[in-house]
């Protein structure tokens, strides 16, 4: 199949959300092709995170529509009510497509690492146990915690927890990764391990979207930088383009305001 005609990995078509009164994200389309390292850049409140967010459902947009490798996810609204999905099984298989890694590692504390990463591919995909074992033996070797495979999350650094989430989301195989600011919680000394792991899965050309404040890291192993300013995209493009030539004032100001060491 010729590259233009494959379908994108994710594709947002006039994301919409709101709270309340307050529109967050006005009418936001994009796509994400197979293999794409896409890093979603914006100052905080600028509705970088919730547009992640409404990619696997955590958020439901008022309006627009969101397709995993070509299947739309179906919602329904009533009149006077907010959208909601209309096929929970659908959104279930659609989150284990799209993967998401949180800042707060989200780890079950009442589990140990091992069996944090095995739980969901046992129970929620069926496979065999002594398979989801081995392969999250060489998912634990692989992010560099190997040693940690019978701790608890509360004995690991804030670091070791993180690269465990996303040894956690790994286990599923999803075909798309998300992360949602993955070093933000973290201690500055810590966050160089988990930029690794994430330089690594972008160089094995997995699909991957990406919410994050580190700029040297975005413009070195993302293909596109996708700028959200007050819910709408100002920039977006390849990283040697819009950080050397940026079209929008207010990206800019961003980058000043990043080099110069604020959030």
């Amino acid at each position: 199949m010729p590259e233009q005609a494959k379908v994108p990995a994710v594709e947002l078509s006039g994301i919409r959300k709101s709270y309340g009164q307050l529109e967050v994200l006005h009418g936001i389309s994009l796509a994400a092709r197979e293999g794409e390292v896409i890093s979603i850049l914006g100052s905080s409140g600028s509705g970088k995170s919730t547009l992640l967010r409404c990619i696997n459902m955590l958020e439901i947009p008022n309006a627009g529509s969101v397709a995993i490798h070509g299947e739309t996810v179906k919602l329904h609204q009533a009149p006077g009510q907010a959208p909601r999905p209309l096929d929970a099984a659908q959104v279930n298989r659609l989150r284990v497509k799209a993967a998401m890694v949180f800042q707060t590692f989200n780890l079950w504390s009442h589990l140990t690492i091992l069996e944090n990463l095995i739980e969901a591919p046992i129970h929620v995909q069926k496979r065999d146990r002594r398979e989801c074992l081995a392969e999250a033996e060489a998912l634990l070797e692989r992010v560099g915690i190997a040693d940690k495979r019978h701790a608890y999350p509360a004995h690991l650094s804030g670091g070791q927890q993180q690269r465990a989430a996303i040894a956690r989301a790994l286990a599923m195989r999803p075909s798309v990764m998300l992360f949602d600011e993955p070093t933000s919680a973290l201690d500055p000394e810590l966050v160089g391990e988990v930029l690794k792991v994430m330089r690594d899965l972008a160089a094995e050309g997995r699909t991957m979207l990406i919410v994050t404040h580190e700029m040297a890291f975005a413009r070195d192993v993302s293909s596109r930088i996708v700028f959200i300013d007050k819910g709408i995209i100002e920039e977006d493009g390849p990283p040697s383009d819009v950080f050397s030539n940026p079209r929008s004032e207010r990206f800019r100001q961003f980058i000043s305001r990043e080099e110069a060491g604020y959030r």
